[in-house]
C-alpha cells in the first residue's frame, strides 16, 4: 500500500473517531446553556489541550510512524475541533444582536483554546 493511502486511511479514521466524540459532545452539552453552545466549547477545549499533549508527547517519540502522526493532529484533533461551528454559533449569536453573548462566546473559545493547548503541552513536557 502506498505511503499516500496509509495517510489517507490514517486521517479518515482518526477524523471520523473525533468528529464522534465532537458529535457526542455536543448531544450531551449543547442544550444545557441556550446561549452558549457548551458541547462546542468543550470539544475546542478538548482539542486544544489534546493538541497541546500531542505536540509535546510527538516531540518525545520521533519513531512514531508517519501514518500515526496523521492520525492523531490531522485525523482525530481535525475532527474534534470545530472552527466553522464555533463561528457559524458567534455569526448567529451576532445577527441576534446578542453582542455580549457574542463576544464571550468568542473569546472563550479563542483564548480557552490557546490556554488548554499550553496546559496540555506543559503537563506533557514537564
Amino acid at each position: 500500500m502506498s505511503s499516500t493511502l496509509i495517510g489517507l486511511c490514517a486521517v479518515a479514521s482518526g477524523a471520523a473517531l473525533g468528529a464522534c466524540l465532537r458529535w457526542g459532545l455536543g448531544l450531551a452539552l449543547n442544550g444545557m446553556q441556550p446561549t452558549l453552545p457548551l458541547g462546542t466549547l468543550a470539544a475546542n477545549l478538548l482539542g486544544g489541550f489534546l493538541a497541546g499533549a500531542a505536540m509535546a508527547w510527538l516531540v518525545r517519540h520521533p519513531e512514531l510512524s508517519p501514518a500515526w502522526r496523521l492520525f492523531i493532529t490531522t485525523g482525530f484533533l481535525g475532527g474534534l475541533t470545530t472552527f466553522s461551528t464555533f463561528s457559524a454559533e458567534s455569526l448567529a449569536l451576532l445577527m441576534r444582536g446578542e453582542m455580549l453573548a457574542a463576544t464571550a462566546h468568542s473569546a472563550l473559545h479563542l483564548i480557552g483554546s490557546l490556554a488548554a493547548a499550553a496546559l496540555g503541552y506543559r503537563l506533557v513536557a514537564s
